[in-house]
């Protein structure tokens, strides 16, 4: 430990100090006196409200009722909400697969219909083809032969039968496609108004059933009402209502 000085403490100094707190604490006193609050003065007035004991546990009861019917309303609304958003969850899914599924089967019918006319297109190109062989393989007849219908008129006449006959078929081919195409848009206008009949039907039982509840809760606060009015005309002996009047 080094060498230190030790000074002694100034006397004077100090006095002057503790003089001066001593004033400060003076003058804080004088003006919290100086400023304390007066008297308060207040009209007499009645408290409690207008409305009796009674009538006011009433209340009370009343709307604990109404806030209990309350949150089991939100409750419900609240499960109901979360139920038809997973049903609309749900159904979206079945709609896009169903889509998805439609669309591959008209992806499909589609190559059907075009290697089915493919096929049908070569399959006349080639009995075209095998047609006008045969026709320029016969021997060339006269005005005559061809008034007598030789053999050369019979094979015309058949090759024209055919090709007409190919004709027709490729027609009804296209037009029994067509009548396939329009049932079937028929049945999905069919099904799209059932589901909106579905969806219809169903907010109409929701609201019946809120309803319902509605009806119940007034029935349940209208016996609540009468059961509170007796017991008032108990407890209240000189009232001009008697447990047997029903005024």
């Amino acid at each position: 430990v080094g060498p230190y000085v030790l000074i002694t403490p100034n006397e004077t100094r100090r006095k002057q100090l503790q003089q001066i707190a001593n004033k400060e604490l003076d003058d804080l006193e004088q003006w919290k006196k100086k400023h304390r609050p007066g008297p308060i003065s207040l009209i007499p007035q009645r408290l409690g409200g207008r409305e009796s004991e009674a009538q006011a546990r009433q209340n009370q009861q009343m709307m604990l009722m109404q806030s209990k019917y309350q949150q089991k309303h939100k409750r419900e609304e609240y499960v109901k909400a979360k139920k038809a958003a997973e049903e609309a969850e749900i159904l979206k899914k079945k709609a896009i697969q169903r889509e998805k599924a439609e669309r591959l089967e008209v992806k499909k019918r589609q190559q059907e219909m075009q290697r089915r006319e493919m096929f049908l297109e070569d399959q006349y190109y080639k009995t075209n083809e095998l047609l006008n062989r045969l026709d320029l393989g016969l021997p060339k007849s006269d005005s005559c032969q061809i008034a007598n219908r030789g053999p050369e008129s019979t094979a015309w006449t058949r090759s024209h039968t055919y090709k007409q006959a190919l004709r027709e078929d490729e027609n009804r081919r296209l037009e029994e496609m067509k009548q396939e195409q329009r049932r079937k848009a028929e049945l999905m206008e069919f099904k799209q108004k059932q589901e909106e009949e579905a969806r219809t039907r169903a907010r109409q039982n929701e609201q019946r059933s809120y309803l319902q509840s509605l009806f119940i809760f007034c029935c349940i606060l209208r016996v609540n009402n009468a059961f509170l009015d007796r017991l008032q005309n108990k407890t209240q002996p000189n009232s001009i209502y008697q447990p047997e009047y029903r005024g």
